[in-house]
């Protein structure tokens, strides 16, 4: 199918957002109040931190507040993998925190676990399937990496399958697949949308006050806790959670360590049964080819294919506008790789493009931090990959409020910073030059540049 065509009639929104069941959303705070705890932000970093604080303790007061509505921005546009990695992969986890990486693993899958259990606890009908994810090589020189990521895999005790071209194609025909790894229990697939929407429920039903359309405009210290302000009126809280990604923080420092990146995304008209049967994937895994940059994609639970990845872009100056979500260029590129992958599906349409942003930092993976005495704890950071880890972070955050030594606040990955971006106009350089030089190593058969190098031993590298 020509390109053009093949996106011509998909709409501009998230497909996941895009439900005529689609929850009518809470009502913004009504007036000025109090709580134990206030959480900003309801994405997944917020939902999990105010359900973990009940469950932890069903006394406490605790309040949410959403700027629109629940699930909007990262939450409800990702990919809808929910992977056990806590560090954005195990070789960013080996780079940076190689000591820990063995208790990183188990905790990592010990979230997933609480993830899968949680869901099953509050009937939460979010299509999850722990499918695990396919590693594919689509060149040659990329399965050396595999194999050394496999070999570290196995030592910590993870299920990776190899699999050569046959095996893979077995799995998912693809005429560009040259290899692949079967990563097979560390990773699920789920409607992200429909997940914020039933942790927005459990929440409500053990208690907690959740308000929409409540744009918090700053949080400043009081002598008995916090003060959030906000157009309805303030919250006063003794402790407060901020989860708010790439947005403008309410937190100065937070904006040295965070930039945001735009992804963006296509998703099919479901695949008939003919489809199905000439593509295979019968196992229904996530799939993730191993590119410096990469492409992601999955079924979704009515037989879509979501493609997304390969194209992030970082627009000078950090700015952040509604007109970013959409990228033209970007969505011809991602269909005609869409179109060369599986040939056998060209007579395909897209029915829904968007895109949105990414929360990233220079170590790739989440970090936390604590401000205003200790009374306001911080995450960001997810790369990308926050729908399993942001559990996780909702356990760290609630350990830091409560000033406790745990296993996870004694991680050297918790305790520390990642490198801040230098300023403007510098940072545009710098980013830009990073990605020019990624998609150039992509097309010297994975041989990293001066620039790549350097980044490489000031322990800033990133290869997907």
């Amino acid at each position: 199918m020509d390109v053009l065509k093949g996106l011509a009639d998909a709409a501009r929104t998230p497909y996941w957002l895009d439900r005529a069941d689609r929850p009518e959303p809470c009502e913004p705070l009504p007036a000025t109040t109090s709580a134990d705890l206030a959480v900003v932000g309801g994405g997944f970093t917020g939902l999990w931190t105010a359900l973990r604080a009940k469950e932890r303790d069903p006394s406490l007061d605790v309040v949410l507040l959403e700027a629109r509505r629940v699930g909007w921005a990262a939450t409800g546009r990702n990919g809808g993998f929910c992977m056990a990695t806590l560090t954005h992969g195990l070789d960013n986890g080996l780079s940076r925190w190689p000591a820990e990486l063995a208790v990183l693993h188990r905790l990592g899958m010990e979230n997933l676990d609480g993830i899968e259990r949680a869901v099953a606890r509050y009937g939460i009908e979010c299509a999850f399937e722990r499918t695990g994810e396919l590693h594919v090589a689509t060149a040659p020189w990329q399965l050396d990496g595999l194999r050394e990521t496999a070999e570290v895999a196995r030592v910590l005790g993870a299920r990776f399958e190899e699999l050569d071209r046959d095996a893979v194609r077995a799995e998912i025909d693809s005429p560009t697949y040259a290899g692949g790894y079967w990563e097979r229990d560390a990773c699920a697939m789920l409607d992200p949308a429909r997940l914020a929407w039933g942790l927005r429920e459990a929440c409500r039903a053990l208690g907690v006050r959740v308000h929409e359309r409540t744009p918090v405009r700053s949080i400043t210290r009081t002598r008995t806790g916090l003060a959030l302000a906000t157009r309805h009126g303030t919250v006063r809280a003794a402790r407060a959670v901020l989860g708010t990604g790439a947005f403008p923080p309410l937190l100065r420092r937070l904006g040295l360590f965070v930039v945001p990146v735009y992804d963006y995304a296509l998703v099919t008209e479901p695949l008939s049964a003919a489809d199905l049967a000439a593509v295979g994937w019968a196992n229904r895994q996530g799939v993730g080819d191993s590119g410096n940059l990469f492409h992601y994609y999955r079924l979704t639970a009515d037989d879509r294919i979501l493609w997304g990845g390969y194209d992030a872009v970082y627009y000078n100056g950090g700015r952040i506008r509604p007109e970013h979500d959409q990228r033209d260029a970007t969505f011809t590129t991602l269909a005609r790789h869409f179109y060369a992958t599986f040939p056998q599906l060209a007579h395909l349409r897209f029915t829904h493009r968007w895109g949105g942003i990414i929360d990233t930092c220079t170590r790739f993976s989440a970090f936390y931090g604590r401000a205003h005495g200790g009374r306001l704890a911080y995450t960001a950071g997810y790369t990308g990959a926050g729908v399993g880890p942001s559990r996780f972070a909702a356990d760290v955050l609630l350990d830091l409020l409560d000033g406790a030594e745990t296993e996870r606040t004694r991680l050297r990955m918790v305790r520390e910073k990642p490198v801040p971006f230098p300023p403007e106009p510098l940072r545009s350089g710098v980013i830009q030059l990073t990605r020019r030089s990624i998609a150039r190593a992509d097309a010297r058969e994975g041989r990293r540049d001066l620039w790549l190098r350097t980044l490489d031993r000031l322990g800033l590298g990133f290869d997907s």
